[in-house]
Parts: C-alpha cells; sequence; structure tokens
C-alpha cells in the first residue's frame, strides 16, 4: 500500500494528526485505503505534502494552500513571485530589527543608553558601535575606557546631541581654519585644537596634552580617522594632528616659562 500514515509522518516531521486532518478537510487524501480502512501514501502523495508544507511555511493558510494546488486557473510561479516578494520585503525588516538591536546591545556595552529610535535621532546612519569589538580589545583595560563608560552611561538624548554638535562645531572650525590657510600652528588652529581636547576630557575621559597627541596621531595613523577628517575637508586629518601637536607643545612650552 505504499507508505502508512505513521510513515509519513516521519519522514515528513508533521503527526499523525495532522495528516489525518489534512485528509479530512480533503486538503491531502491519501492515494489508498486498505479494506481495514487504513490509510496508504503513494510518491504522489509525498510530493502534494511536500508543497502543503512548502506553502505553509510561507504563512499560507490551508484553505488558501488547496486553491493554488486545485484551482487550475491559480497561476503557481506568480503566486509563488508573490510571495517571493513578501518573504523579502519580511527579511528585509527582519534584518533591519536584528541590526538596530545589536546596535543597541553594542551601544549598551560601550555606555550609550539610548532606544534605537534615539540612536537614530542622535547618530543618523553613523554608528557609534561599528567597532565597539575593536575599541573593547585596545583600550578596554585602560582608566580611559572605563571612565568613558561611566560617564556615557549616564547621558541622555539631550546630552548627546550637545556632545554631538559641540564636536561638529569644533570640526567645522578647524576646517574653516584650513581652508583659509592659517598654519595649524596659528593661534586660531591651536585654540581650536584645545576645545577638542577639553571636550573630550569633559564628556569622556581625562585627557591631558600628552594623551592627546598620541590621539591625534592615530587621526593619520588609522585609515578610518583620516578618511572621516578628510571627508570634512581635504588634509584635514593631518591638519587636526599637527594643530593639536602644536596646541601641546604651546601648554609644554607655559609651563616651563618661569
Amino acid at each position: 500500500m505504499g507508505y502508512s500514515v505513521g510513515e509519513v509522518a516521519k519522514l515528513s516531521g508533521v503527526t499523525v494528526r495532522t495528516l489525518h486532518h489534512y485528509d479530512d478537510i480533503g486538503l491531502l487524501a491519501p492515494s489508498e485505503r486498505s479494506d481495514a480502512g487504513y490509510r496508504g501514501y503513494d510518491d504522489a502523495d509525498l510530493a502534494r505534502l511536500q508543497r502543503i508544507l512548502f506553502y505553509r511555511e510561507l504563512g499560507l493558510a490551508l484553505s488558501e494552500i488547496a486553491v493554488v494546488l486545485d484551482d487550475p486557473d491559480v497561476d503557481e510561479l506568480e503566486h509563488l513571485r508573490r510571495q517571493r516578494d513578501q518573504l523579502a520585503d519580511r527579511i528585509g525588516r527582519l534584518e533591519e530589527m536584528v541590526a538596530a538591536i545589536t546596535r543597541t546591545m553594542e551601544a549598551r556595552r560601550m555606555g550609550i543608553s539610548l532606544n534605537p529610535e534615539e540612536m537614530f535621532e542622535v547618530f543618523g546612519d553613523e554608528d557609534p558601535t561599528q567597532h565597539a569589538d575593536e575599541a573593547e580589545e585596545h583600550w578596554g583595560d585602560t582608566d580611559a575606557w572605563r571612565q568613558s563608560q561611566r560617564r556615557t552611561s549616564s547621558y541622555t538624548k539631550d546630552d548627546w546631541l550637545v556632545i554631538k554638535q559641540e564636536q561638529a562645531d569644533i570640526e567645522r572650525g578647524l576646517a574653516e581654519t584650513l581652508t583659509d590657510g592659517a598654519p595649524p600652528t596659528s593661534e586660531r588652529a591651536m585654540d581650536l585644537a584645545e576645545r577638542h581636547r577639553r571636550s573630550i576630557d569633559r564628556w569622556f575621559y581625562d585627557l591631558p596634552h600628552e594623551a592627546h597627541r598620541h590621539l591625534a596621531d592615530m587621526y593619520v595613523t588609522d585609515p578610518r580617522f583620516r578618511d572621516r577628517y578628510d571627508a570634512i575637508a581635504p588634509g584635514l586629518a593631518e591638519y587636526v594632528h599637527d594643530a593639536v601637536h602644536a596646541n601641546a607643545d604651546r601648554h609644554d612650552a607655559g609651563r616651563s616659562t618661569p
């Protein structure tokens, strides 16, 4: 008699009760029945069951599946195209949700206590957690990292908006100073470099001038920092680096002056 209902259940992963239900509603009637009333399924029945399970996985109701399989006027290929498009949209939304949750998790790890909507309001398309693992690997054991996490964990959306605006003003000022032709050793450039240092020192971690030098070195050695600054104005990364070093030299000279 081909396959028994128990064998089909084992092969397909559905329950015997489900197969009985499919039979009762006419969705999958076995091709054979024994004299004792036992159901028998052939290869064609198994192929139909495979299609039923496929459509069920797509989210179709059993009544819709019956129409797709049995109505000769239904274009199954067109129906599959629509289901594929719907699934692609759903996958896209799910991927966006996963990405938002992942950014939130990384933000919590970095001490940023904002929800996904607030993260977007503050940072837009920029992802402040993009290099979270790398940052923690390099600085996770430092006092600066721990201090930054302690401070930022209490910041609200408004705090982050203030920080973002403050940093944008400083970067714009440095870009304008560069464009105007003022050298990085000028008072104007060094004052902006000092504002840059104090902003980080205020909001994130203690940043003495010598540490500011090391941070500025990364602006020219790390392509990501360089690209970010140079996207604001060509040559800005090198200019900020030189202005920071000039400002640190000015500070050191002031300390040594009797």
